[in-house]
């Protein structure tokens, strides 16, 4: 079954369906009449970002009408089309300019098509036409999202379900638009379980000062996490939005911050201009995530709910260095007074004469920052940082399974991150900012020393020489940013760990169960992505006669040989190392994007 494509505003101005739609101008009908006959429609894409791994994961698809025609907005476009009774074939053409713009244009990632209810379930959508159209285009079902614009009430739910399926069993996936501002949402979202949730604009628009648009934001996400669907969230314009929703644990992001609709978009986002925010594990040596906060504990005697305003004021002038004091019941605390607001109160008229004889607790703060004592540093930073807007001068409740142990600084803990991120500079690559060899040995080190069992997987590009010689210096930085972009991307996080040994040669040392599944997402990223930094003649400077002659070398691909590492059969990182090496060179000789994997603790002879 077909698809068709039109921009979120295409059908907002349906009327009543008891009542017809307003007839349009004789004007715009023949305007409407030209575009399609001379199919003067044009596509423009703007960039999804994933705020995690700094990568674009795909483009939505716009359209435009021509440039001084009274139907160049969207809005004019469609609803014209349907007062004409043309809204089919206007969004027949709109998917195929899509479509077309986008293979045009070699756009890495996903497509995102944006596709109206009522076309979606049309008898005239079922025949084939467009996969066909795609398949002479060269692009694949799996890397097309079916955007369902959500400003249309849908009378026939069980026929829009149906239709989707269909779409799903050719390799489809489904994003829902504009989360909140239509009709249905909720209900779209528990009947079509789909794949994408857009959120509106609306709730992101000033997110950072609205406790409610914030917890919205929190509810999406989590009915997001137990349905097995992304968040993305629209709208985002300034970097407050930006760190905002990226706090609330919202991966994908789109609006004007992050890139602005263009015929032509950039491939991929500068890092520099995007907000600064507390870095995942790969902005600090990831082997330092073994620094937890029990590194910042201090044993500080806690006081129970019972004592009196007195006692904590007596004890604070006994103890000039002491910051804070936790309230513990049972061993569990309830909260964490601070010297400076406490001394700050006692300080006003009369105030230590009324409540100095009162319990503490009534001086505790509603919030209380707790951090478990097993927490990678990089993690307290983001938690406190994000949950409880501390000051530089305060401090946090430092716990094992919820039972106190004592205090940490926020101070020290500053610090202590500025130190990782100073040694993350002084051994990192300069150029991709990933870590570099002696991180590297270090992790490889580190999981041997805790006997662990993980698959370290030598990347390399082949043919990246030539292509550095025919593009030059500039073009072969971009393609090695493109290549750390996409295997950083390959990583989760929490277990596993990409590296930049220099040149183009890189390492990931996974731990992930899924590991191969995500080296070869990587290969099919790389393959679909680094095409587009190629120009569309390849050639190079000519003969004598000055005629252009074709380059005929080969673009650059990425060869992948990965080794399993079973505990005891490697005494070193040096011949970790050694046998990634041997496997990537058996990985190289396999043509075009590859992945090998060796038998584990297979001598480095047979290899």
């Amino acid at each position: 079954m077909p698809i068709a494509t039109a921009t979120r505003y295409a059908t907002q101005f349906d009327a009543h369906p008891c009542l017809p739609p307003p007839v349009a101008p004789e004007g715009a009908k023949r305007e409407l009449l030209s575009i399609l006959k001379r199919r003067a429609l044009r596509a423009i894409f703007q960039p999804i970002l994933d705020m995690n791994a700094e990568t674009f994961i795909g483009f939505e698809g716009l359209i435009r009408g021509p440039e001084g025609s009274p139907l160049r907005a969207p809005t004019e476009l469609f609803c014209t089309a349907r007062q004409c009774g043309l809204s089919l074939e206007v969004e027949m053409l709109c998917r195929q300019v899509v479509l077309e713009a986008f293979a045009d244009l070699k756009l890495p990632g996903r497509l995102f098509l944006n596709v109206s209810p009522g076309v979606l379930v049309h008898p005239g959508f079922r025949d084939g036409q467009t996969l066909r159209y795609m398949e002479r285009l060269g692009i694949t079902p799996d890397r097309v999202t079916i955007e369902i614009t959500e400003h249309e009430i849908c009378h026939d739910m069980d026929a829009m379900r149906e239709a989707l399926l269909h779409y799903r069993r050719m390799g489809f996936k489904i994003a829902l638009d504009d989360l909140g501002e239509g009709f249905a949402s909720l209900r779209l979202w528990s009947e079509l379980h789909p794949e994408f949730v857009k959120i509106d604009k609306h709730f992101v628009r000033g997110v950072e000062s609205d406790p409610l648009k914030r917890q919205f934001l929190k509810s999406f996400q989590q009915i997001a996490d137990g349905s097995g669907c992304q968040i993305i969230a629209e709208g985002i314009e300034t970097e407050a939005e930006f760190l905002t929703v990226k706090s609330l644990g919202i991966a994908l992001g789109q609006g004007y911050l992050i890139g602005r609709p263009a015929p032509a978009p950039v491939l991929a986002p500068d890092a520099k201009a995007l907000p600064a925010t507390p870095r995942t594990p790969h902005a600090v040596p990831q082997h330092a995530r073994r620094l937890t906060a029990h590194t910042l504990l201090m044993h500080v005697e806690p006081a129970s709910p019972e004592t009196s305003n007195n006692d904590i004021y007596l004890r604070f002038s006994a103890e000039p260095a002491l910051n804070s004091i936790a309230i513990v019941r049972h061993g569990r605390p309830l909260g964490l007074i601070s010297r400076h607001a406490f001394m700050e109160r006692f300080a006003q008229p009369f105030q230590r004469e009324l409540l100095g004889a009162k319990p503490c607790s009534l001086s505790v703060p509603e919030t209380l920052p707790l951090v478990e004592h097993g927490t990678p540093l990089p993690d307290v930073a983001l938690s406190l940082g994000n949950g409880h807007g501390q000051r530089f001068s305060d401090d946090f409740v430092i716990t094992d399974k919820g039972y106190y142990l004592g205090i940490g600084s926020w101070f020290e803990l500053l610090r202590a991150i500025t130190h990782m991120q100073l040694e993350a500079a002084r051994h990192a690559n300069p150029l991709t900012l990933l870590p570099g060899n002696v991180p590297v040995s270090e992790r490889i080190g580190e999981l041997l020393d805790r006997n662990a069992r993980f698959h370290v997987c030598y990347c390399d590009l082949n043919n990246f020489k030539p292509y550095n010689d025919a593009y030059g210096y500039f073009r072969g930085d971009e393609m090695l940013r493109l290549t750390s972009r996409i295997l950083s991307g390959a990583c989760d996080t929490a277990l596993d760990f990409a590296g930049h040994l220099g040149g183009d040669d890189f390492i990931l040392l996974m731990q992930s169960a899924d590991w191969e599944r995500r080296c070869r997402a990587a290969l099919d990223e790389f393959a679909h992505a680094s095409v587009a930094l190629a120009d569309e003649l390849h050639q190079d400077d000519g003969d004598e006669a000055g005629a252009m002659r074709p380059i005929f070398s080969p673009l650059p691909n990425l060869s992948i040989g990965a080794c399993h590492i079973e505990p005891g059969l490697y005494a070193s990182p040096v011949q970790v190392a050694d046998a990634a090496r041997a496997a990537r060179r058996i990985a190289k000789r396999i043509p075009g994007n590859s992945l090998f994997l060796a038998e584990a603790g297979l001598p480095m002879e047979r290899l």
